[in-house]
């Protein structure tokens, strides 16, 4: 590093946000320009440590001290080809990923981290201005044929993989547009579908070919899909989520899935026009979340631009504390997140338990009733939840979006047709020695499906570490990949 007392020098600092006012009336972009000036001043105050513990916070192994190196040098190319060199996507993981890297950060035991997340943005941003971002279609082509069915961020990062190892790659997604997770699931006040679409040409015009409304177990038959192709990368995500059913009055209308809010509100704002009868909105409304994470943050946003009239996001769990305890880093800690969703407007009550969704005369959900809980000992002498007495009451709700989270991938359709074998928790089973490979030799698994519901960084991993293993598989006769492991690539600035 050309500073190393940059972190004495400067504090943390990030881009300025919009007003609430004005961002609420829209869905794009919540951040204002961050001055290059700046960029390079949060950049400066990386450590340079000894061990960078940054690199393991990171699914992706990303070179973060080498890549801040080089933006403190105002050398974008470098940076650019540094952080690409472990990521495929850093636009979007520079705009929607939790960043474990910075909770990693040894700057943050008793500092605020570095912004490695924003650093990531920056990075790719100006290397899309400079034009350093260009169609790389590979040298060569193995003549080797490979079905990716899913086009979410493991999808696409087991496509990119594989086209530039030189096999013909063809990405099979079932819905009228590509982008998985990215396209329906979040929405674009975190993530405008421009970017998405800026990747996915770039995708294309390196090879890729992508087949849209094909839904592999419905209208295209699995098994002819096994045949037609030399191997096959299951990356559809997990995509049963978690009911409420043992709630009484589950099932009322005005109870949905936060997944199928959020997909509806996405295909509204891309333009579609939706069935009146079954259009979801929360103008006028109050709404209830049931869910405390990302996407419980993503429907409350979404609520307040919609013009709901309240918004209010509970929990089962007790509220978390507002910083965490010095013995857990460099783990992820289980601290208070309050996002820009909830700066918009949103009550947040913890340690609530559902006990009943009420009905109006005409049968509409028009309530749900609550208890108030604590962790200790039933009466039967375990441990558990414990209901507070008189704690019950009820919130008006004429919306509920549930975001419980999701328990599995769908068995019915393309798992079931190709006898993919699954495990306890209802997910892909792969082999101890071959992690990516399930019980069908062509046939691999990577993202949610392998790992069950988890970050977008993590899916990108795992379709790149997938990818490998897919390279080493079609390649057997040479017994090598094409493909460098995080280990390897992390080996080179060492």
């Amino acid at each position: 590093m050309k500073d190393l007392r940059g972190f004495m020098k400067y504090d943390r600092e990030m881009p300025a946000k919009r007003s609430v006012e004005e961002r609420v009336q829209d869905y794009r972009e919540l951040y204002r320009p961050f001055p290059e000036a700046k960029v390079v001043e949060q950049a400066t105050r990386c450590m340079d440590c000894g061990v960078p513990f940054c690199h393991a916070g990171c699914p992706l192994g990303n070179l973060i001290p080498d890549f801040n190196e080089a933006v403190q040098a105002k050398d974008w190319k470098l940076a650019y080809e540094l952080l690409t060199s472990t990521n495929n996507f850093p636009e979007f993981t520079g705009r929607i990923c939790p960043a474990p890297c910075e909770q990693a950060c040894v700057l943050g035991i008793n500092q605020s981290p570095v912004a490695i997340e924003q650093l990531e943005k920056e990075i790719i941003e100006r290397a899309f201005q400079h034009g350093y971002v260009v169609p790389n279609p590979p040298v060569f082509r193995s003549g080797k044929r490979v079905a990716v069915v899913g086009s979410g961020p493991a999808g696409l990062a087991a496509a990119a993989q594989l086209n530039q190892a030189g096999h013909l790659v063809t990405v099979f997604e079932r819905a009228d547009r590509a982008g998985g997770l990215l396209r329906y699931g979040i929405p674009d006040f975190k993530l405008e579908k421009w970017v998405l679409d800026r990747r996915l040409d770039i995708l294309k015009a390196e090879g890729i070919v992508f087949r849209l409304n094909a839904n592999i177990g419905v209208n295209i038959d699995a098994n002819e899909l096994v045949k037609e192709y030399d191997a096959i990368v299951l990356a559809g995500g997990s995509t049963v989520p978690r009911e409420l059913n043992q709630t009484k009055g589950w099932g009322l209308p005005g109870i949905y899935f936060a997944m199928d809010y959020l997909t509806q509100s996405n295909r509204r704002i891309a333009g579609d026009r939706l069935e009146h009868a079954s259009a979801i909105n929360a103008a006028g409304l109050d709404v209830v979340v049931i869910g405390g994470g990302d996407t419980g943050a993503d429907c409350v946003g979404t609520a307040n631009r919609q013009g709901a009239r309240s918004v209010t996001q509970i929990e089962i769990m007790d509220r978390p504390p507002n910083s965490r305890e010095p013995d857990i880093w460099p783990n992820w800690p289980m601290v208070l997140r309050t996002s820009t969703s909830h700066e918009e407007g949103c009550e947040r009550e913890w340690s609530i338990l559902t006990e009943e969704f009420l009905p109006d005369p005409h049968g509409q959900l028009r309530a749900i009733r609550t208890s108030e809980i604590k962790w200790g000992t039933n009466s039967l002498g375990k441990s558990g939840f414990v209901r507070i007495e008189n704690s019950e009451r009820e919130l008006p709700c004429q919306l509920l979006l549930v975001a419980t989270g999701f328990v599995s991938p769908k068995y019915e359709g393309m798992l079931q047709q190709m006898g993919i074998d699954v495990n306890e928790r209802g997910n892909v089973s792969t082999g101890a020695d071959t992690p990516y490979q399930t019980n069908s030799d062509k046939v691999f698994v990577a993202g949610d499906m392998r790992r069950g519901a988890s970050l977008v960084v993590w899916a990108i991993s795992e379709g790149r570490e997938c990818a490998r293993s897919v390279d080493e598989f079609l390649k057997v006769d040479k017994k090598e990949s094409t493909l460098a492991t995080k280990g390897e690539l992390a080996g080179l600035t060492s």
